[in-house]
């Protein structure tokens, strides 16, 4: 309407219509159509003509009413609007509910988790470690280690039922335990190949046998940047007395509370989806040799994981994100 508004304010200025739509933005046959509605039907001739269809039945102010309704209030006993009960509440279908909440991209029965670290030398430890990413040294080796313990070697009460044409595959919910394990592994950013072993607990004593496989792993004349997180077995003193022998090893911690910077993790995605999730074992013996077959199959096609974000972009995405907790905060405390 302001468009077709200042199309007839031009005109009455006196401008052409090929300068009308330079200065509005629009092309010649707009400018004409409008020209000729005014010239006709004066203001009721800016309005659109009636449309074929149903009619709305809901109008802007009822829509308005339902997202603030959504986004602002919660229903008796309940933390979350659902389809019915906020269909209920303003006395439309739920299929109405459901087009304004899909149209605004409202999903109340949805909720994500979130973390933000405090540590003091976040700023300082993304840089350094998405700078071995983009950017690693030269003769150099960059090892993401992490620990995925307690993983536990689970049978079904009854069995499988297999895949067949029309019937997904089926499983027990509940399930027996024969024991646990954990995985060590070190994942070459370059190759995408993996280090793995597995030992029955998650010490010291274990890290450091897993540290000396990796050093009969990696070549001797290549310096090795380990990034690892801040578990206090990666810290003891027989640890720092390992690395304090070797100094061609570095040590990347990862910031406290963000463990999303080490590659490691997902390769331990991988595994949990492609083999722990579904896998049956019988005891850890054959949980560790699954392991270990799926490790090899890796190894034996590997692909690095493909890091895109700078350290810039996950700065600034880290503070837009801060911004609007603080706003929401801020709004939420002055409303109380």
């Amino acid at each position: 309407m302001a468009r077709r508004a200042r199309i007839v304010l031009a005109a009455a200025a006196g401008l052409e219509n090929k300068a009308i739509c330079a200065e509005v933005g629009a092309d010649a046959n707009t400018v004409s159509k409008w020209r000729r509605r005014f010239a006709a039907h004066r203001l009721d001739g800016l309005l659109d003509e009636p449309r074929s269809g149903t009619p709305h039945r809901i109008g802007d102010d009822a829509i308005a009413d339902i997202i603030r309704l959504t986004l602002e209030a919660t229903p008796p006993g309940s933390t979350h609007w659902s389809l019915r009960s906020m269909a209920k509440a303003v006395g439309y279908a739920p299929s109405t509910i459901h087009r304004i909440w899909r149209a605004f991209g409202l999903q109340p029965h949805r909720s994500e988790t979130f973390k933000l670290s405090n540590d003091p030398l976040f700023v300082e430890k993304v840089r350094g470690i998405v700078g071995l990413y983009l950017s690693p040294p030269d003769r150099a080796l960059v090892l993401c280690v992490d620990e995925k313990s307690q993983i536990q070697a689970l049978d079904r009460t009854q069995p499988l039922l297999p895949m067949r044409p029309g019937q997904v595959e089926r499983r027990t919910h509940d399930y027996t335990r024969h024991g646990i394990t954990s995985l060590f592994a070190a994942l070459d950013i370059a190759t995408g190949a993996v280090i793995g072993r597995c030992y029955p607990k998650r010490r010291s004593s274990e890290f450091r046998k897993f540290l000396d496989q990796i050093e009969a792993n990696v070549p001797a004349g290549l310096d090795v940047h380990l990034v690892m997180d801040n578990y206090a077995t990666h810290k003891t003193k027989p640890i720092r007395d390992w690395l304090a022998k070797r100094p061609r090893w570095h040590v990347h911690f990862t910031p406290t509370g963000a463990p999303w910077i080490n590659q490691a993790e997902r390769f331990f995605a991988l595994l949990t989806e492609r083999q722990l999730r579904r896998g049956i074992h019988h005891s850890t013996a054959q949980l560790e040799a699954d392991i270990r077959a799926f490790i090899e199959a890796h190894n034996a096609d590997p692909k690095p994981f493909r890091w895109t974000k700078s350290a810039d972009n996950i700065l600034a995405a880290i503070q837009r994100f801060c911004q609007r907790t603080l706003q929401i905060g801020g709004t939420m405390k002055s409303d109380h």
